[in-house]
């Protein structure tokens, strides 16, 4: 098909595709878009339009299967509530995980600023695990000597952490106290 034959047995059924498309999408831009499309694949394959009996039919399937395609992917999937319930909380534990690491790495920041021999007991007992006698063995400490320690650096990182979170929700007031 030549340019003209084009003009001539195509570019007509444009008013009748653009009212199919706006009757089918609704909308009047959207079918425009639609018509756009549909006379462009059609202009690419205007060698191949000699072979098609009936153009005004073969251009409004074309139309209409376009219109088609744009109402499926606008379309929304509605999820069961069990799905809902899961999806939701996967985005509660990804939230929580965040907090929690962002809460690690404070507590560990308030771990550092401690006193040394504060630090290091803290460090030894509540990171590493390590017993109380282990402890003594390392650091020359008597066993007393390490509770007492161990519980002042505790209390020290716990109300830093609840000085510098009181403007933050009240959960975190719950989490520091349940870290020692």
């Amino acid at each position: 098909m030549v340019d003209s034959d084009f003009k001539i047995k195509v570019l007509p059924v444009s008013k009748k595709v653009l009212r199919f498309a706006t009757h089918f999408l609704k909308d009047e831009d959207d079918a425009r878009d639609v018509v756009q499309d549909i006379f462009l694949k059609l202009w690419q394959k205007r060698k191949e339009l000699d072979q098609i009996e009936n153009i005004e039919a073969f251009a409004m399937r074309m139309t209409r299967n376009r219109c088609l395609d744009i109402i499926r992917a606008s379309r929304t999937v509605p999820i069961d509530a069990e799905t809902d319930r899961k999806l939701k909380q996967v985005t509660i534990d990804v939230h929580s995980k965040i907090e929690l690491g962002e809460a690690a790495g404070l507590v560990k920041k308030l771990i550092g600023q401690l006193p040394e021999i504060q630090r290091s007991v803290m460090e030894m007992r509540d990171l590493q695990q390590l017993e109380y006698e282990e402890i003594a063995e390392m650091t020359g400490l008597q066993v007393n000597a390490i509770r007492v320690n161990l519980s002042r650096a505790r209390k020290k990182v716990r109300d830093e952490y609840i000085k510098l979170n009181k403007d933050e929700n009240r959960g975190n007031k719950a989490f520091a106290t349940s870290l020692f």
